[in-house]
């Protein structure tokens, strides 16, 4: 031993906002309204401080930002859902993409129950953390009186959710999907038709259901027969049991994951899919293309959900217009399990 203390480590620089204001040439005031997004700044300007800020790899510190513009820059997303669902799961990443692209960070709250306690919780919790507007994907029924009765003093906007203020959610138009679903149907000449549907406490089912039913009434018709599932394969394969014996040539489920089961259980029982039972879902997952066969369904785009939901919220947060409408349309995508009635 030497007896000397061993020299301390060389602990490397951080580059900060006067770092960044002397490599670009400006002061740091104006790289904060850079950073900040402000308006009137020289494009010039503009990109020899985004050029610097790449250089010195400088990350604003979010705290300080928060305290300087007394803005958060979060956006927080509540997802009320149960279980491993596709969708929402692609527009929860979906909003996290398009958050990040506009400046802002997401804060996420997952209450383990789905009760209206929960979401009022869940809600306050997010305007607790300062966030500037609140994504909201919870499509049970029971949302909409929660949100109306909670008035948040922040934007919300919803997805999936029926509220009475038709400007407040965004959708994909699941009613016309589902009609479009039926008219598929009726249009290969099928007259039986059954009905999975989804659960009853969610907008989303509902509103398929009604679709359904509706474009089969204008055709003069009612469902052959009616299960009830809970959105999973197992309940799919369940439905199976009870609609047997009712004599129907197609069936309509309200999700993809509720089709490959009924399938299944199709299949099991010595039926030909689609030769002796067509059948079309509700969603178009990437699972669906090669389900044994390739599934016929109503595809709709979870992604442009998330970014719209993202686009409305901000539009929100800083008083702009929006541009375009508030539900998706859906889209039939033929695959190979449906085909002309039996004869």
């Amino acid at each position: 031993m030497t007896g000397q203390a061993d020299a301390p480590s060389e602990v490397p620089h951080v580059a900060n906002i006067r770092d960044v204001a002397r490599e670009a040439g400006v002061s740091y005031q104006t790289v904060s309204r850079v950073l900040n997004g402000h308006p009137n700044i020289r494009a010039e300007t503009r990109q020899r401080v985004l050029d610097a800020v790449a250089r010195l790899d400088f990350r604003p510190n979010r705290a300080a930002r928060m305290l300087a513009t007394s803005r958060s820059h979060t956006i927080g997303v509540l997802a009320a859902i149960n279980g491993s669902y596709y969708g929402p799961t692609s527009s929860i990443a979906a909003i996290e993409d398009a958050a990040r692209e506009a400046g802002y960070s997401t804060m996420l709250a997952n209450p383990r129950v789905v009760d209206a306690s929960s979401l009022r919780e869940a809600v306050r919790h997010l305007i607790d953390e300062g966030v500037e507007g609140i994504a909201v994907l919870a499509p049970q029924t029971r949302t909409a009186q929660v949100l109306a009765d909670l008035g948040a003093p922040i934007p919300i906007v919803t997805m999936q959710t029926e509220l009475r203020d038709a400007d407040a959610g965004l959708s994909v138009d699941n009613e016309l999907g589902a009609a479009i679903a039926a008219q598929h149907l009726l249009s290969l000449g099928h007259r039986r038709i059954a009905l999975v549907a989804g659960p009853d406490d969610w907008s989303e089912a509902l509103a398929r259901t009604r679709g359904f039913e509706g474009a089969l009434r204008d055709a003069g018709l009612e469902p052959a027969a009616v299960a009830a599932g809970d959105w999973t394969a197992e309940s799919g394969y369940l439905a199976f049991q009870q609609l047997r014996g009712h004599g129907f040539t197609a069936v309509f489920c309200a999700n993809d994951q509720m089709a490959l089961g009924l399938m299944h259980a199709a299949v099991e029982r010595g039926l030909r899919v689609p030769e002796q039972l067509s059948v079309i879902g509700f969603d178009d997952v990437p699972e669906s293309a090669h389900y044994l066969p390739p599934l016929t369904t109503i595809r709709q785009d979870f992604d442009e959900l998330g970014r719209r939901a993202v686009a409305t919220l901000l539009a929100r947060v800083e008083g702009s217009p929006l541009e375009f409408p508030t539900a998706l349309p859906p889209r039939l995508t033929v695959r190979a399990s449906t085909m002309g009635a039996p004869v």
